[in-house]
């Protein structure tokens, strides 16, 4: 039986990690259109609150009111189960990051990682990949054309993406031996030229594409395609089931941020400073996974949508011989050198 404090501390960091990300991705949705708004010289959100921060209270408290509709002919159990299953498989994913080093919470010394286990980088992998379930589902189950072709899309879409995704991941598990996550951070710990960065810059170009894939954001958002489809996989959904499909959106887009920077930029180790406390480890992680959070932003409102062809060329012929051959490449220079 785990002792008192071990099962607080544990309580504490469940409730510090899953608050943080749900604050995180509500801010997204505020940071999205203030940042398209910079870009596109306009104000933004500035109404509810001060620079508009209470924006995305404002928005949730609207989907709560918002009138629930089920269309005639939809599968009524799947359609209300779609949004959760799209939420929670990228919830459910953020409990292995380590997001700090040691620390002490009411006298047992711990990590900032909800759970630390063993083959955590294959557990991010399964998890990871149930979240298209729920955009397919969605899609099925709403007795629409244009869902139904939007979740046939996410599905197309993930098989191609999700490939290239795992075998750049095995390149970083090849190049520190362990599947374990914080291993993987403590690999790249001493120096900032020891991030996988530079070790492995062809699969971190291939990680960072395929999780704009992986998300379905721009300029893979195939699955909503506005111009073609309505809203893809969504557009037969309002109120509370609508917001789910936001949240579950831009808590993948959190959790890929999180991963990219834990495989690639060290995770939470300072360079030069191995030894930082956490109060320190932990500004450091958010601050890189920031990066990649404004890349999600900044992409969208920089570049246009491939057509779906292209998008299914570039994951078959480039992304995957690519990431099979840095894979191939990596396994030979550990093994031989």
């Amino acid at each position: 039986m785990p002792e008192l404090p071990e099962v607080l501390a544990w309580l504490l960091k469940a409730a510090l990690i899953y608050g943080g990300l749900l604050g995180t991705a509500a801010g997204m949705t505020l940071a999205e259109r203030k940042v398209s708004a910079w870009i596109q010289w306009r104000i933004g959100p500035n109404r509810v609150g001060p620079w508009g921060l209470l924006q995305p209270i404002a928005d949730g408290i609207k989907f709560i009111f918002k009138e629930e509709v089920v269309p005639q002919g939809a599968n009524p159990v799947l359609f209300r189960l779609a949004p959760m299953f799209s939420a929670v498989p990228a919830m459910l994913a953020v409990a292995v990051i380590p997001f700090a080093g040691d620390l002490s919470f009411f006298g047992h010394s711990t990590t900032l990682a909800i759970a630390d286990i063993e083959i955590s980088a294959l557990y991010v992998v399964a998890i990871g990949g149930l979240g298209v379930y729920g955009v397919i589902l969605g899609g099925w189950s709403s007795n629409s054309k244009y869902s139904l072709l939007g979740g046939l899309r996410a599905s197309a879409q993930m098989v191609s993406y999700e490939l290239s995704l795992i075998l750049c991941i095995l390149a970083v598990v090849v190049m520190a031996g362990s599947l374990n996550l914080s291993t993987i951070v403590a690999d790249q710990a001493g120096h900032v030229f020891r991030w996988n960065l530079w070790s492995q810059p062809l699969a971190f170009v291939l990680f960072v594409i395929a999780t704009f894939a992986e998300t379905n954001r721009h300029p893979f958002d195939f699955a909503e395609c506005e111009p073609e489809l309505v809203g893809g996989f969504h557009t037969e959904y309002s109120s509370m089931k609508f917001a789910l499909f936001f949240l579950g959106e831009y808590c993948a887009m959190v959790v890929m941020a999180c991963l990219t920077t834990t495989f690639f930029l060290g995770g939470f180790e300072v360079p030069s400073w191995p030894e930082a406390p956490w109060w320190i480890q932990l500004p450091a992680f958010l601050a890189k996974a920031g990066i990649f959070l404004f890349l999600f932003l900044w992409v969208r409102w920089t570049l246009p949508r491939f057509r779906f062809d292209q998008l299914m060329s570039i994951g078959w012929k480039v992304m995957l011989p690519l990431a099979l051959a840095n894979l191939f490449a990596t396994g030979a220079v550990i093994s031989f050198f």
